[in-house]
């Protein structure tokens, strides 16, 4: 078993991967973004669900607004950015399978899924 209280203090941190599984946070300040037209996985689905905030997805052109409660499945390869448009800090968590980043926050290459140890 693995557990983590989640802070959603600044910025991306990963958490934990299992088993082809990744779980990230994602805290985006009033008037932020992340990634952007070149912005894709293209080696994991990415599963990002709204904790609190207010936004917008843009994924593969498509705008989608977002709110607490908001589920989205960005697949992969989809290019996509994601907006603070409220006053308060965005904050996401996130589920890529496979997993999609280091421990540091630095993203993998396609189909490089952690070794196992």
């Amino acid at each position: 078993m693995q557990h983590r209280r989640l802070r959603f203090g600044r910025g991306f941190r990963v958490l934990f991967d299992c088993r082809g599984v990744q779980a990230a946070q994602m805290v985006i300040a009033p008037g932020g973004c992340e990634g952007g037209p070149d912005n894709r996985h293209r080696g994991a689905e990415q599963w990002l669900y709204v904790v609190s905030g207010s936004g917008v997805a843009i994924v593969d052109g498509a705008r989608r607004a977002l709110a607490a409660g908001s589920l989205l499945l960005i697949e992969r390869g989809e290019p996509h950015e994601i907006r603070n448009t409220g006053r308060t800090p965005l904050k996401t968590l996130n589920f890529y399978a496979p997993p999609a980043y280091t421990p540091a926050g630095d993203e993998r290459p396609a189909g490089r899924a952690p070794r196992r140890g």
